[in-house]
């Protein structure tokens, strides 16, 4: 018979061993508060945000492939749909949401079958509502490390759209020049092409049309001043970002060019085509280099007119 004190051992020796429940992970604590959003998504439309119809809803389509349109009238969203889940592209203005939601479910997908959250750069027309997007889907957020600090202020700081507020988003994911997003036998790489931002981001990926084409669809995040200043510098080494993020585009062939402005990738007159029955109303394997070659010239042009105005 054991002695009192081996039972005593031998009960906490097999306590110390008998395996326990897992904790399950908290998860990350969102940045901005439902209060917060909500109140954002009920906020007015206003100033150059209402002008430029940021937040009019446009029906949603299939671009070409697994690639959808689900953004507004004049900026664009983009669902890259896989059969493991999808992937989101941009949050619009903090109004935007409720229209981008409406338009996943209006082409038959579920938001909640959102995995990762991607932005092209964070001003508030593109990263306006991507709080409000991942306290919906519960998705990842993934953003260049220059641009991640913009993204949890809910303020890029400078420019035209500096000190306007919107709900911070928790960037869960850094993604570096060259790395990939892969979901569901899908692969999109990220090209940093800062300049209009610190940590700009381009996407590509290949895609297949309704004739079984490949193709590689180029999502570009913007090449464009917009109103921000060069001289003096925005912010330091804007004029070099600009410069090395053209020559690094000039070496990109994609013959599926999408951008984040309608204005800028003729998105009305090729949905168009496309409703008519043309199924590769965006392919065009010349575009990508000459929007890239025009914003080039209009970056030097802009750049000589303020170098002149300083003297």
């Amino acid at each position: 018979m054991r002695s009192p004190v081996v039972a005593l051992a031998l009960m906490l020796l097999n306590a110390c061993a008998a395996p326990g429940p897992v904790p399950e992970a908290a998860a990350p604590a969102p940045l901005a508060s439902d209060a917060e959003i909500d109140a954002a998504i009920a906020a007015p439309v206003t100033g150059f945000a209402a002008d430029m119809r940021w937040n009019e809803p446009t029906a949603p389509f299939t671009v070409i492939g697994n690639i959808h349109y689900v953004g507004t009238q004049t900026v664009s969203a983009w669902l890259i749909t896989t059969p493991e889940g999808h992937v989101l592209i941009d949050g619009i203005v903090p109004q935007s949401p409720p229209l981008i939601l409406g338009n996943i479910r209006t082409l038959g997908f579920k938001p909640q079958d959102v995995k990762f959250l991607l932005n092209s750069h964070a001003h508030i027309d593109h990263a306006g509502g991507l709080a409000a997007l991942q306290r919906a889907t519960g998705a990842a957020m993934i953003a260049s490390a220059a641009d991640k600090p913009f993204l949890e202020a809910g303020d890029i700081g400078f420019g035209p759209t500096g000190g306007i507020k919107f709900p911070p988003v928790r960037v869960d994911r850094l993604i570096a020049d060259g790395e990939t997003v892969s979901l569901g036998g899908v692969t999109l790489t990220a090209h940093l092409t800062p300049g209009h931002s610190p940590g700009c981001t381009s996407w590509t990926l290949p895609v297949t049309g309704a004739d079984g084409a490949a193709h590689t669809a180029f999502l570009h995040c913007s090449a464009t001043v917009a109103g921000q200043k060069l001289v003096p510098e925005s912010y330091p080494g804007m004029v070099a970002d600009f410069r090395a993020s053209f020559e690094k585009v000039r070496l990109i062939q994609a013959d599926v060019f999408l951008a984040n402005h309608d204005s800028f990738f003729g998105f009305k007159e090729k949905r168009e085509r496309l409703l008519a029955g043309d199924a590769n109303a965006f392919v065009d394997a010349a575009e990508l280099q000459t929007f890239n070659t025009e914003m080039e010239e209009a970056f030097e042009t802009r750049l000589a007119m303020e170098e002149d105005m300083a003297g």
